[in-house]
């Protein structure tokens, strides 16, 4: 888009967005894929979890932490221990996705636009393996307590 706004074909913004950030085997495309992928880990993380929320549910139910007092206390731990679990979960999460780019790059192929399998399209296969199997054992477990209902 900014390379379109800027009209010239042979300018420098265009030359630097083909020849770095469109290549996908560029290794700054594959730097700032990288950074993204572990950035929107930690924010995706921040939103799905909230450890005010845990805490107050351990609280009301009575669960505590060894060694931690419940309520704030709590909290505090369980946010970092969530940004210490995130951290090799985002940087795994990044190799996961850039490995597909830096095997193109080090093949040298010319035609990886063509390349199905991208590290997005992975991330995403991936997970929706794991939420398909969740379902999958919950459903299972429902029709055997269905059972013992009766």
């Amino acid at each position: 888009l900014l390379t379109q706004l800027q009209g010239d074909e042979t300018g420098p913004v265009r030359q630097f967005f083909e020849n770095y950030i469109i290549d996908q085997s560029s290794p700054v495309h594959i730097a700032v894929y990288f950074a993204l992928i572990v950035f929107f880990t930690y924010f995706y993380v921040s939103i799905t979890f909230n450890p005010e929320d845990r805490a107050d549910d351990m609280k009301r139910y009575g669960g505590f932490i060894p060694g931690i007092r419940p309520g704030r206390p709590t909290a505090e731990y369980l946010q970092f221990v969530l940004s210490r679990i995130t951290l090799p979960g985002s940087l795994y999460l990044g190799t996961v996705a850039v490995l597909p780019n830096l095997l193109l790059a080090v093949t040298d192929s010319n035609n990886n636009q063509n390349f199905p399998f991208g590290g997005t399209a992975v991330l995403i296969m991936v997970g929706v393996g794991l939420e398909t199997v969740k379902q999958i054992e919950n459903q299972l477990r429902m029709r055997n307590y269905e059972g013992f209902l009766r």
